[in-house]
């Protein structure tokens, strides 16, 4: 999400840009809200922000300040009713971006329905837009202070109306969130790059359970909520941000490679080449090729035109389907001992479907290193994981995950050296997909992900 207020420039190109830097954190739809002479626009739709949006629809956003939003859901389908900016109007008119997930979504949405509110969708984005937009308050500062401390989960948004951007974090600080400056005006988003491509300066993240506020008047912010345990997603610099982000004062590609190096280190092995599943295990095989002092090539080329969705290859093509986004060089890697480096493995698939594929092309052996511990628990703070059923690594040992890969060996990065990378203390992150140890909150109590899906929602028009 991207949120910029600067009188004079076009903003909703600036947001354009700022999504098209961020489309790596949703795939599903994008969208912007401009406001213009107090009247907000809000454009959105499913697909890529270069699908999304052209030169006659940006020149149609004009105004001083603008919101965008690319989406992958974590509450609720991918339907367009879901797509964000979510736009409302029950007294104040919002319009709104969020990344996480409320953990007490059904709750506040039974709260609202009874009190007479209508949902369009069914996402708990919609359910903090429907709060900010029915407040009584005069000013929307007042209204995310006065609803903040009733949210539950993770919550890093940014919200519009017609005098104001408002960004806030939660008291967790689970999702990034970090504030910019453009000249003499301010800049939100979920990452640093996005400022990058604008040619904006990262000022610092937005501290947990703080709230921002971009006006004529320049920069406010307060301390809404007192900041508790700290519980910033370890999985952010493992894999879900972009490498060139910032997150607690490092660049991510730095971290990355360090987790690769401290691979080595916990894992040695003996082998010819080092490879990685692209691009997410560039860095971390970077880092390990660098430690050991192995040669690295490219043995898998990637299709970067490949979207999240694409014309399925039926029957007879479908056994080739991974080809559609990865093709191994047999001049590469056959006859070579390979080390295979990624970021993560969560079902399983695509690795095992990797491995078949350099065994084809004439690799000798395929060791596995990844640089993070294994995935066993599900997210319930904004990413879509999946149940621990369909994990690979639920109840099996490394042996029996790497026999299940059909890899020579199998090794991961633990969980101390994510942290002797990362170089905060443990204390400071959520790691619960690792570890099982969830920082706030009783997992067996969230909500799932279509939870708001099983309450009628009754469809109303804008």
């Amino acid at each position: 999400m991207f949120g910029v207020y600067a009188p004079g420039h076009d903003v909703a190109r600036l947001v354009y840009f700022g999504l098209y830097a961020l489309q790596h954190r949703g795939q599903e739809s994008a969208g912007i809200a401009a406001c213009e002479g107090g009247q907000i626009t809000t454009l959105r739709d499913s697909g890529l922000v270069f699908q999304v949006f052209n030169e006659e629809k940006l020149q149609a956003l004009e105004g001083d300040m603008a919101i965008g939003h690319v989406r992958y859901s974590t509450t609720g389908d991918g339907s367009w009713e879901n797509a964000q900016p979510v736009w409302r109007d029950d007294g104040r008119e919002v319009a709104l971006a969020h990344n996480g997930n409320l953990t007490n979504a059904v709750e506040l949405w039974n709260e609202l329905k009874e009190g007479g509110i209508v949902f369009r969708g069914s996402s708990d984005s919609e359910i903090i837009a429907a709060l900010l937009s029915s407040n009584g308050e005069k000013f929307i500062e007042d209204a995310v202070a006065e609803m903040m401390p009733r949210l539950q989960g993770a919550y890093s948004t940014v919200a519009m109306t017609k005098h104001a951007i408002v960004a806030f974090r939660d008291p967790h600080g689970v999702r990034p969130l970090s504030l910019g400056r453009l000249g003499d005006r301010f800049v939100v988003a979920s990452e640093s790059c996005a400022f990058d491509i604008i040619g904006a300066e990262l000022l610092r993240e937005v501290r947990p359970g703080e709230m921002v506020s971009l006006t004529e008047r320049g920069l406010e912010t307060r301390q809404v909520v007192r900041a508790e345990r700290p519980a910033a997603c370890v999985f952010e610099q493992i894999y879900f941000s972009r490498p060139d982000s910032r997150l607690e004062g490092k660049v991510l590609q730095q971290v990355r490679g360090r987790m690769g190096e401290i691979l080595w280190r916990e894992a040695p092995v003996e082998a010819d080449l080092v490879i990685s599943v692209p691009d997410s295990g560039n860095p971390a095989a970077a880092g390990f090729a660098r430690a050991s002092g192995l040669p690295r090539d490219d043995g898998l080329i990637k299709n970067r035109y490949v979207a999240r969705t694409f014309i399925q290859p039926g029957q007879e093509l479908r056994k080739l389907g991974l080809r559609l986004k990865f093709n191994p060089l047999p001049e590469i890697v056959a006859g070579q001992r390979i080390v295979v480096v990624d970021d993560s493995i969560v079902r399983g698939n695509t690795t095992h479907q990797i491995v078949g594929m350099l065994r084809d092309a004439g690799a000798s052996e395929v060791h596995l290193r990844i640089s993070a511990p294994p995935i066993r628990h599900p997210c319930h703070y904004g990413i879509d994981m999946s149940t621990r059923e369909e994990m690979i690594a639920h109840n099996r040992t490394i042996e029996e995950i790497a026999d299940e890969l059909d890899a020579d060996s199998l090794a991961y990065l633990s969980m101390d050296g994510v942290y002797e990378a990362v170089g905060t203390a443990p204390e400071d992150h959520c790691d619960a997909c690792f570890t099982g140890r969830y920082p706030f909150g009783d997992p067996e109590e969230a909500n799932g992900k279509f939870a708001l899906e099983e309450i009628a929602v009754v469809p109303a028009g804008r």
